[in-house]
């Protein structure tokens, strides 16, 4: 990820030094996005990476039109790309993308940039109907490298199409999400002023004029309450520190009674090679939280870490492995086809062996099909019986 970084920091440096010369659509493709195509790992000069020009029997679309690029993977087309020139006003060519995009079966993924600003588009709300919004906006002369993390998303060694689908849905809500909190804040409307109050156990009748009269309240607590977040947060700096762990409950103590953001990795005192991770830890508790009634318990070894029903080491729930390029995670009951299905449209990646990649802990809320099953599995004591 570093090197992905520097490379972004140069980009954003040679668009905001050129940019302003690439007064051709020609120029704009050769001088900006090229270059950007070649950073996220699809090769311009390899034409199965990258198509220009591309054509197809696209209906309602006319014979002369053609996509200006097509980003493939493993020979197929995964990604469109409608470029214009540097000065574009990107909102008024969105219908051509849309054209192709609503015409190609196989491509849920379109972007439309002059270099400058990208747009990407897929079809959250009518399946093969390009979206009217963009899940994903970035402008390289207003953001900084560290905040565009989110085009690793689409490097041709991490390009999956339905976990890129996820990504959107995740994405647009979390836009939108922060659009109405900001508005909320900014404005503090009698909707947000009641719930304050509700909240804060006001004893009062909560009519308008009393939502009036305290109106200017919560505003004014806002607006303290977020300075004094940022001030805690400037004045706090988490010092992350390595504590031993001596056994199994002490792991169980320490996940039950730290809040996310004070979690630490920690090393076992009797072999240093053990190492319970954040991910890890974190890993644990969503399991307790969809599991509440189940006696489970973490146990962590050099090689992958588990969470045990009874703390018995043949009744594994899952067995959670970091130490790939990227974390697996292996149920105990078999991930036949149904179960695949199910974890593939949940935007997850699936192995043919039956490792799961979880890139983040948080994907164990999408599997809780299979998680279900697997506890199901270790309760019973039929499917841990010795055959005769």
């Amino acid at each position: 990820m570093d090197n992905f970084i520097s490379k972004l920091n140069n980009h954003i440096e040679h668009v905001k030094r050129v940019g302003t010369h690439c007064s051709t659509e020609e120029t704009t493709k050769q001088a900006l996005i090229l270059p950007l195509l070649e950073i996220l790992g699809f090769n311009p000069y390899d034409p199965t990476k990258v198509l220009a020009e591309f054509a197809a029997d696209f209906p309602g679309v006319k014979a002369t039109e053609r996509v200006d690029y097509a980003l493939y993977c493993n020979n197929q087309p995964v990604m469109f790309i409608e470029a214009k020139a540097y000065s574009a006003n990107l909102t008024n060519h969105a219908p051509q993308l849309s054209r192709y995009f609503n015409s190609s079966l196989g491509v849920t993924i379109g972007a439309i940039t002059n270099g400058r600003e990208w747009r990407f588009f897929t079809d959250l709300i009518n399946p093969n109907v390009m979206d009217e919004k963009p899940f994903l906006t970035i402008d390289f002369t207003k953001h900084k490298a560290e905040e565009l993390t989110q085009l690793a998303e689409f490097k041709h060694d991490n390009f999956h199409v339905e976990k890129l689908r996820f990504f959107a849905e995740e994405n647009q809500y979390i836009q939108q999400f922060k659009s109405v909190i900001k508005r909320s804040i900014n404005e503090v409307d009698l909707d947000f002023v009641r719930y304050i109050a509700q909240q804060a156990n006001i004893q009062r009748q909560l009519n308008a004029k009393f939502l009036e009269t305290i109106q200017p309240f919560v505003k004014q607590a806002v607006e303290q309450a977020i300075s004094d977040t940022v001030v805690k947060g400037l004045s706090s700096p988490t010092i992350i520190t390595a504590q031993p762990i001596e056994q199994n409950p002490t792991i169980n103590e320490h996940m039950e009674n730290c809040p996310e953001d004070t979690l630490s990795d920690q090393v076992n005192n009797e072999n240093d090679k053990i190492i319970t991770t954040v991910n890890e830890q974190l890993l644990f508790q969503i399991v307790q939280e969809l599991l509440p009634d189940i006696e489970l318990t973490p146990k962590d070894t050099e090689s992958y870490f588990s969470v045990l029903y009874q703390n018995k080491n043949n009744r594994w729930l899952f067995r959670y492995d970091v130490n790939r390029k990227r974390p697996t995670i292996q149920f105990i009951v078999p991930v036949d086809e149904k179960r695949k299905a199910e974890l593939i449209r949940s935007g997850l990646d699936v192995q043919s062996n039956g490792l799961i990649f979880i890139d983040k802990p948080e994907y164990l809320y999408r599997m809780v099909g299979i998680l279900n099953d697997s506890i199901s599995f270790c309760i019973s004591d039929e499917n841990f019986k010795r055959s005769s």
